[in-house]
């Protein structure tokens, strides 16, 4: 993928992320850390009983990660094969005898088109997780 296409992804990206992590995510992480510390504060709970504890305490937290981590891949998987259908189509060109440079045009035409049609999946996916990680229980 181009560059500057390439940065367009990844700056969106990043975007969604620091909103995700700054309105949930850490919210998130401060109920795991105050859970986890009231399970070591059990004066009458064995070792085993507190790890289990604090094991449940970051469940809420790993399982919001993987959700994230999960959209994240299937949007990345989804762009690689639109940018795969990119390249074949710029090689049939190709090798129907058109000049670099209209291969170039037509490949950069269609990894933009990729990228837009991308970018424009990123509030409904955005949106589906936030609403995933407002019905975690607290």
């Amino acid at each position: 993928m181009a560059e500057a296409q390439q940065a367009r992804v990844q700056k969106a990206v990043e975007e969604m992320l620091q909103s995700l992590e700054k309105d949930h995510i850490r919210e998130m992480q401060g109920r795991m850390f105050r859970c986890s510390a009231e399970c070591c504060e059990s004066p009458g709970h064995s070792m085993k009983q507190v790890h289990q504890c604090v094991d449940r305490c970051h469940a809420p937290l790993a399982e919001a990660q993987g959700l994230v981590s999960s959209e994240l891949q299937q949007f990345q998987d989804r762009l690689t094969r639109c940018t795969v259908y990119c390249n074949d189509k710029a090689k049939d060109l190709f090798d129907s005898g058109a000049k670099e440079p209209a291969v170039r045009a037509l490949m950069d035409s269609c990894v933009s088109s990729c990228v837009d049609e991308h970018l424009n999946l990123l509030p409904s996916m955005t949106r589906r997780l936030k609403d995933s990680l407002n019905s975690k229980p607290q």
